[in-house]
């Protein structure tokens, strides 16, 4: 009996010891917590005197931050009343995280509110934020940095009056691919592998600028092409801005947009305006925006569970544009569409592709000055061929060369001046029931005029901005046979 409680006596002590170890870990742990720092901005757009505001959360008791205006050179700006450092800082505080926070957004506090000031340029700016310390209080001591960003849009003061080309950047599908919180609009990203149909802006932000846009915006600087500055969400609740502009611009990716943003830009176009589509997968899906414009609803493949299919007013259903149930394809305002696209040197389809486009049309003015010739490969060393493209059905004309259908949409005045191949992805083809499957697509560089004189022009892929940043003599010279006709 004695020998039990012995033993009884050393696995208690044991098991005392173990729960000991176990608390002095904890502690430890409890001793050095994570640092981090991360914000919005909202408004996301934004011109001279209005303000925005910084909304920030940090472990940290300050945070500092420079605002930088993404060009051909990035640069920190100066706040107004500043005259000496461009580093800022903030008081730290630590927030909440709403459980529903990609759809509903964080409702942090504003920690900095920033006026625009009158010197600085429309364009895009990146505020980037640090945040210190120096670790635990008795282990793990070292200086520790956490680092993170956001951005907004500057609009111009007086629209028009330096420029008369506006670059809309694609905002909508940034915060379609952001899963801050958990979920965006897309599966493979999400928690769990689910798929959002609400994404916020009101969250740390994602950002394609860098992939596509910053490469064209850098490109005319440096060529001494001025460029004014708008969101998507300015089509959307600033339209009057295009009535002061010659030629709009959609450059990479931008792929979301509203039905409100799609009537003003072609209003626009039939009173004779302008637009270059420097794009692919362009005005793909529809979106509806939420919560006086902080948010963005869009139901995609999901199209039956939108609640406004329950209504029989398909008009504004968030699904693709080219939905048999919208019955208004992209292609009527672009001249092509993903339907008729799809993947080159991308999502595993032609990955041994040579990533350029095949001239059809060489004597178009959009060739002037670049001596390529029918056949000729347009792109290839920069693969400007790329990602996500957009084409149209065709059939071959009278001349042998390609001539648009007009089934799919795509006006029949529509000129196909060079193509490439593409093609959905089968899995794609599995939820749109009107799809047929296997298809050849294309990428289509092309163009078209209505009655008015307005011009659209579409590249037809989201990588054209390559053959830009990697000085490809024969994308400069079509790109600026573009701005200097369109845009004067």
């Amino acid at each position: 009996m004695i020998s039990d409680l012995r033993v009884l006596s050393v696995h208690a002590m044991i098991l005392m010891l173990m729960l000991l170890a176990s608390s002095t870990q904890q502690s430890i742990a409890q001793d050095t917590p994570g640092l981090f720092v991360e914000g919005y901005a909202w408004p996301i757009s934004a011109k001279s005197g209005e303000a925005v505001s910084l909304h920030v959360s940090t472990s940290a008791s300050q945070f500092q931050f420079e605002i930088y205006r993404l060009g051909s050179e990035s640069k920190p700006v100066k706040l107004l009343g500043s005259d000496k450092s461009s580093l800022y800082t903030g008081p730290g505080h630590k927030y909440a995280i709403p459980e529903k926070a990609s759809a509903e957004g964080c409702g942090w506090p504003s920690d900095v509110k920033i006026t625009i000031p009158p010197d600085w340029q429309s364009g895009y700016y990146e505020v980037r934020f640090t945040a210190q310390d120096s670790g635990g209080t008795y282990t793990n001591r070292g200086r520790r940095t956490a680092q993170s960003s956001c951005f907004f849009v500057v609009r111009p003061a007086n629209p028009g009056t330096e420029t008369k080309i506006l670059l809309q950047l694609s905002t909508n599908t940034y915060n379609a691919y952001n899963n801050w919180g958990g979920f965006s609009l897309y599966a493979y990203n999400g928690k769990a592998n689910n798929q959002g149909h609400k994404v916020s802006f009101l969250r740390p932000p994602s950002s394609q600028f860098g992939s596509w846009e910053h490469s064209f915006v850098s490109w005319a600087e440096k060529n001494g092409i001025k460029l004014d500055y708008a969101t998507n969400e300015d089509l959307e609740f600033h339209p009057e801005l295009l009535d002061k502009y010659k030629l709009v611009l959609s450059v990479g990716h931008d792929e979301y947009w509203s039905a409100k943003m799609r009537d003003h830009l072609e209003a626009y176009i039939a009173k004779g305006g302008n637009v270059a589509f420097f794009s692919g997968n362009s005005i793909c899906w529809q979106v509806r925006p939420e919560n006086n414009g902080t948010a963005l609803t869009s139901w995609k493949q999901n199209t039956y569970n939108d609640p406004q299919y329950q209504t029989g007013d398909y008009k504004t259903l968030a699904t693709l544009w080219s939905h048999h149930l919208i019955g208004r394809p992209e292609n009527r305002l672009t001249g092509v569409g993903f339907l008729f696209g799809g993947y080159h040197l991308s999502h595993g389809h032609f990955m041994g592709g040579s990533g350029g486009y095949t001239v059809q049309r060489p004597n178009h003015w959009i060739f002037k000055g670049t001596n390529l010739l029918q056949g000729d490969l347009l792109g290839a060393r920069h693969t400007v061929v790329g990602y996500e493209c957009d084409g149209c059905e065709m059939q071959i004309g009278p001349d042998g060369l390609p001539v648009p259908t007009g089934n799919d949409g795509t006006p029949k005045i529509f000129e196909i001046l060079a193509t490439a191949p593409a093609v959905w992805d089968k899995d794609d083809a599995e939820w749109y029931e009107k799809y047929k499957k296997n298809r050849m697509g294309a990428a289509v560089l092309g163009t078209y005029t209505v009655p008015s004189g307005g011009t659209v022009v579409t590249a037809g892929s989201t990588d054209w901005a390559h053959g830009l940043r990697g000085g490809d003599a024969a994308i400069e010279q079509i790109t600026k046979n573009i701005l200097e006709k369109l845009g004067r």
